[in-house]
Order: C-alpha cells, then sequence, then structure tokens
C-alpha cells in the first residue's frame, strides 16, 4: 500500500525535518545506513536501528528513500560519490604529472584508511557479485570520471617523457585501489598473523610511501 505524505505522522517532527532540511537529513540517513550495513551486511542490517540513529523515522526513510535495498544502493553510491568528490577536489590539472600522480595515490590510501566503512560495504558488495552496484548508472559514471582524471595525468606524463608508454589508466587505478584497499580490507587478520607493527601511526605513514613509490615506480619511464 502506497503512503501518502499527509498522512505521515508529525511525532518527533520527522516530517518538519525534511521540510527544513531535506539534503542534510538525506545525508544523515545515509552515512548511518552506510555504517550499519557495512558492520551488518544487507541481509544483518535493520531499518529500526537506522531509524533510530538518524534525525528521521523508520516510515519517513520508506517515504522518501524507498526500502532497504532501496537504501543499500543509495548508501553504496553516496560512498562512491563522496570518494570521487575529493578526487576532484584536488585540483590536479595545474600539477606536473608526477606531483599530481602522487597527491592522488595519497589522497586514495588515506581516504581508505580513513573509510573502514567504505572498504567494507565494498567487501559486502563484492558478496553479493556486484548486484547493486550494477544496477547503478550513477556509480559506473563517477569511476569512468576517475579513470579518465588518472588518463588525462598519465598522457601528460608520457608526452613530457616521465611516464613509460604503453600502460593504460585502468591499470594504474587498479594497482592504486589494491594497495590502499589491502590496508583496510585484510588489517586485522594481516596484524594477528604478522604483528600490529605496520598499523600503527609510524607503520601507515611508512606504508603510504611505501604505495606512492610502488606506483610512481610503475609509472616511470
Amino acid at each position: 500500500m502506497s503512503i501518502n505524505e499527509s498522512e505521515l505522522p508529525e511525532k518527533n517532527s520527522s516530517r518538519g525535518r525534511w521540510k527544513q532540511d531535506p539534503e542534510g537529513v538525506r545525508a544523515n540517513i545515509l552515512a548511518v545506513a552506510l555504517e550499519e550495513f557495512s558492520a551488518n551486511g544487507l541481509s544483518g542490517a535493520r531499518m529500526d536501528e537506522i531509524a533510530a540513529k538518524t534525525r528521521s523515522s523508520k516510515r519517513m526513510i520508506y517515504y522518501y528513500l524507498g526500502d532497504k535495498e532501496s537504501l543499500y544502493l543509495k548508501a553504496l553510491e553516496a560512498a562512491y560519490k563522496k570518494v570521487r568528490k575529493g578526487e576532484e577536489q584536488l585540483e590536479l590539472n595545474h600539477l606536473p604529472p608526477r606531483d599530481a600522480l602522487s597527491r592522488l595515490v595519497a589522497f586514495t590510501f588515506d581516504h581508505h584508511r580513513e573509510s573502514p566503512a567504505f572498504i567494507r560495504l565494498v567487501m559486502i558488495e563484492n558478496i553479493h557479485h556486484g548486484r547493486y552496484l550494477e544496477q547503478s548508472d550513477e556509480i559506473k559514471s563517477l569511476n569512468e570520471a576517475a579513470i579518465s582524471q588518472i588518463a588525462g595525468i598519465y598522457a601528460k606524463g608520457v608526452a613530457e617523457g616521465v611516464f613509460r608508454d604503453g600502460l593504460t589508466p585502468l591499470r594504474i587505478h587498479w594497482l592504486i585501489s589494491a594497495m590502499s584497499f589491502f590496508n583496510v580490507s585484510n588489517a586485522t587478520t594481516f596484524s594477528m598473523l604478522f604483528g600490529p607493527e605496520l598499523q600503527s601511526a609510524s607503520g601507515q605513514v611508512s606504508l603510504k610511501g611505501d604505495v606512492c613509490e610502488t606506483v610512481m615506480r610503475f609509472v616511470a619511464a
């Protein structure tokens, strides 16, 4: 049965908050949903729990953002949008290609390290064989933009003779993502097996330098 907005209850001022600050409430819900889905998976997350931790109500979430699967997809889109927006804000176009690529690598490493919920959500989506990601044209567009950004940096570096020819932007992106992702996705098991040294503050600084050096050596002319 469809819900008429006029029939929604006013208690807890949920409707009022949506009316006054729709983007703020939506962002709050998606942030909470990201944490819940990343911690409990799609099947384990509960809409009641998400609503209880937000500035809205379960019924209002259903009305504005859809059912649990729709909310999961929107949280996934918001997570990808955040990292791509961060990449855009680096303003790399005016930098020499080596500096631009190094800054992008450092940003990716830091973003992933500081966003474990994003990493867990991507891992969960892999468990679902990309079923929800496949439905999102927005995520596909966002990631095409990420590859285009690397393509521009790489082409400039090849033209200036500082990057070797014969690579593809996708391979460079894969290398950056793989190392930055593993640092978070396998932090617990790696630390249990080999000790917590690399997850310490100094260890993370060293690893970020290692990742940057690896990528720069890979593309170097």
